[in-house]
């Protein structure tokens, strides 16, 4: 959507707080959580289909599961917002190259898995339900897929896991909604109406979920990578969880953005989850 488009919902959103508040901020929090895409093309499919297809079970939601055999050590794969299984195309070769056993899932309301709305915390509990069909020894999350994972981590017992990648992950919960809120303009009435609902419906305040916080406890070693000019998660994100995560180690890179889809990171996974 153009910045034309998301400042004129916004507006309308705010016009519409000084009749409901709260209707107003059900309505926000609905946009905020609603991919506009992330289901396959039929380009994406070619790539998926050249997987072990399954479906798993959370509560009465399908998970969508592809899986790449190998005999080698398993690793589970976490795309991030508005994306599917299908972002890992450019890493499956090299990952293949060293006989992984490869898992990846679609998110809640992505890809080929249910649910029309979408949440870190959902997208944590897909993940765990993942972890404990197919005991992965590491696990990679981009973006919110990142975050999602050290929600799952941070939650359920993931004995299997011993080493988590972290590509361009954001740090804390309240980072992501604050931009979500400044993008759109809203006004205060939904903005605190938004941190109303997320206390309802979490039983914890924004600023509990910090993804950084929580790999404080974490003994699996990590591997935190981040661009510098990062549009859409900023560097100090990467640079909070450097300073959380004490198992860990961090790269910064320069000019691979947010995406960090490029063959000298992509050996340095390798590397990392070969050591």
């Amino acid at each position: 959507m153009s910045s034309f488009v998301i400042k004129s919902i916004g507006n309308v959103l705010n016009a519409t707080s000084l009749l409901s508040a709260n209707y107003a901020s059900k309505k926000a929090l609905s946009l905020f959580a609603s991919p506009r895409k992330g289901r396959y093309t039929e380009l994406q499919r070619k790539l998926i289909n050249s997987a072990y297809f399954e479906t798993l079970k959370y509560e009465n939601l399908e998970i969508a599961t592809y899986r790449w055999v190998g005999k080698g050590k398993t690793v589970l794969l976490a795309h991030g917002w508005e994306s599917n299984a299908s972002r890992w195309e450019y890493l499956l070769n090299d990952l293949k190259s060293q006989d992984y056993n490869i898992i990846a899932l679609d998110a809640p309301a992505h890809g080929r898995s249910d649910g029309k709305q979408f949440n870190a915390i959902l997208y944590s509990k897909f993940i765990n339900t993942v972890v404990q069909k197919f005991q992965p020894d590491v696990l990679i999350g981009h973006s919110v897929g990142g975050m999602a994972s050290v929600f799952c981590m941070y939650n359920h017992d993931l004995s299997s896991v011993n080493k988590m990648v972290l590509l361009g992950a954001p740090a804390h919960f309240t980072g992501v909604f604050s931009r979500y809120k400044s993008m759109m303009g809203y006004n205060n009435r939904i903005s605190n109406g938004l941190d109303k609902i997320v206390f309802e419906r979490f039983g914890q305040p924004v600023d509990y979920f910090s993804a950084a916080n929580f790999t404080k406890s974490f003994k699996a070693k990590g591997l935190i990578i981040h661009d510098k000019k990062d549009k859409i998660i900023p560097i100090e994100d990467a640079l909070l969880f450097a300073n959380r995560y004490k198992n860990s180690e961090l790269i910064i890179t320069e000019g691979f953005g947010h995406s960090l889809k490029d063959a000298s990171l992509t050996l340095q996974i390798i590397n990392f989850i070969n050591q």
